[in-house]
Parts: C-alpha cells; sequence; structure tokens
C-alpha cells in the first residue's frame, strides 16, 4: 500500500453548532463533533492505513478531533504528534463571536460570502484565505512534505480554511474555483503526492 496524506477537519465545534464565526477562539467539540471524529477513525481503520506521523493545529477543536480518531485506529497510542499554530483556522477578525446570521443583517449577504469564500478578501482585522495559506503552505512545503517523501503516511487535522488553502495548490485551483470549495467536518480525504508533490490519487474515504 503506497503511502499517503490524510486530510480532516475536526467534527462541529459548539460555534460550529450555533453558526457562530470561530477563527482562533479555542472552542471545543461538540457531542456530535465527537461523534464525527469517532466516524473519522472508524473509516480510518477500515481503510487498513498505518499513520506514522499526525498534525494539528494548537487549538483544542482540531488537538481533541485527533485525539479520538487515534484512539479508533491501530497503534494510534505511538503515532508522534506535531502541534502547529501554523496549522490553525484563520483569524476571522472582528467577526469572531459574532453569529452568521447577524454578521449578514449587519453587512449584507454578498459581502459575508466574500469574506468567507474569497481568496484575497480579508474581514476587518482578519485573515483572508490568500493570508491563511502563507503560513500554512510554507510549512508543508518544510515540514510535511519531508516525511511524505520518505515514504510516512502522514494524518493533517485542522480546520476548514487552513485546509482548503492546502487542497487549493495540490488540486491547483484558481482563486474563482477556491470560493466553491467547502471542506465537510469529520470528513478524510485521502492524496497520494508523487515525489514532486503533484496529485497522484484523490479520494473520501467513507464508512
Amino acid at each position: 500500500m503506497e503511502n499517503a496524506l490524510v486530510l480532516v477537519r475536526h467534527g462541529e465545534s459548539e460555534w460550529n453548532r450555533l453558526n457562530i464565526f470561530t477563527g482562533w477562539q479555542d472552542v471545543d467539540l461538540s457531542e456530535e463533533g465527537m461523534a464525527e471524529a469517532h466516524r473519522a477513525g472508524a473509516m480510518l481503520r477500515a481503510d487498513g492505513r498505518r499513520i506514522d506521523v499526525a498534525f494539528s493545529s494548537t487549538l483544542k477543536r482540531a488537538q481533541n478531533t485527533l485525539r479520538i480518531i487515534l484512539s479508533e485506529i491501530e497503534g494510534g497510542e505511538n503515532v508522534p504528534v506535531i502541534y502547529d499554530a501554523a496549522m490553525n483556522e484563520r483569524d476571522y477578525g472582528d467577526l469572531v463571536g459574532i453569529s452568521k446570521e447577524e454578521a449578514r443583517q449587519r453587512w449584507g449577504d454578498e459581502q459575508v460570502h466574500l469574506w468567507q469564500r474569497s481568496y484575497d478578501v480579508a474581514p476587518p482585522g482578519g485573515e483572508s484565505l490568500k493570508d491563511t495559506a502563507a503560513r500554512v503552505l510554507p510549512f508543508f512545503a518544510k515540514r510535511i512534505m519531508p516525511e511524505l517523501q520518505v515514504g510516512k503516511n502522514v494524518l493533517i487535522v485542522a480546520h476548514g480554511n487552513s485546509l482548503r488553502s492546502l487542497v487549493m495548490q495540490l488540486d491547483r485551483l484558481t482563486p474563482q474555483q477556491v470560493i466553491g470549495l467547502n471542506i465537510g467536518t469529520g470528513a478524510p480525504l485521502l492524496y497520494r503526492l508523487r515525489p514532486d508533490g503533484s496529485v497522484a490519487e484523490k479520494r473520501n474515504l467513507v464508512a
């Protein structure tokens, strides 16, 4: 079985459940989020792929998702884990703590959608996807890609936008195409990469 990169967005958080902008706020998983993490672990177990090293953000919703996933897979207790703020969710600035409905009422549907989905438009006081990519992609190149190049299976548990910025590069999406990209919570995405970083295979793991 060839080595792979597995990407998982954390399970539903308490603020996901309440439809509140979260960003770097350190909110934990909801009960459903914990269940999603267990299901993601079961999918990885069913795939039969050993995980050699895991990466996560410094935020507990991602860390706890990773902890649950590793509890579900064979040898998970022995997997080394690297936590780094480079993999944190994008900073939503002034939107943090505000419900998405309240934000739409305050700034309008079109503006809020632009802040959420565009590549280079940042919310007030926050980061754009381009800003997020500026920390995610160098970290991926420096710390994660070398693990893949020596044949290791790598698991990344992170956030919707940190993973969107990585998938944008892997899938070679344009700034216009990335607007339509959404990464669901607790749904493992598997890539096999060639030595040069290009994608040989991409598939969703299913239960």
